[in-house]
């Protein structure tokens, strides 16, 4: 684990909350030298705690009406054969291996709920090894800002 100062710490908060603010910017923002913000922000990366800039999709945009997770209990022999499977499958944005009740929860993205129907009964119910499957829609979403990031 790194260990982090109060300038770190502020310095996270602000870049996600807009990774895309020049350092110049930044600078004026939380009244620190940009050099200073230069070498932080280098420091950060190359301890690999900032693993990379991105951007947020408005996915609606893309037509992605739908996202649902999906619940799935399969062959353990089939483990590998499986995952193979659901990496080459579009519609699926994550795959996680889980404990509890399910093997593996799976996030998916559709158009409408027609075409989640078909991931999950055409690509997803026909992989061999595939024993049951139960899907999650989501109806409404709240993102949270992880604790590590509030601002102090």
């Amino acid at each position: 684990m790194h260990k982090l100062d109060d300038l770190d710490m502020k310095l996270l908060y602000e870049l996600t909350r807009d990774g895309s603010i020049s350092v110049p910017n930044l600078s004026k923002k939380m009244g620190i030298n940009a050099s200073v913000l230069y070498s932080r922000i280098k420091r950060l990366t190359k301890k690999k705690l900032i693993k990379k800039f991105t951007i947020l999709v408005d996915e609606s945009q893309l037509g992605i009406g739908v996202k649902a997770t999906i619940g799935i209990n399969r062959d353990p022999k089939l483990k590998d054969a499986i995952h193979k499977q659901l990496l080459q499958t579009a519609e699926i944005v994550s795959i996680s291996e889980v404990t509890g009740r399910f093997d593996i929860m799976v996030g998916v993205h559709a158009e409408n709920l027609e075409q989640l129907h078909t991931i999950v009964i055409d690509k997803i119910g026909k992989i061999e090894g595939i024993q049951s499957t139960e899907t999650f829609v989501e109806l409404q979403k709240t993102d949270k800002e992880p604790s590590y990031l509030v601002s102090k």
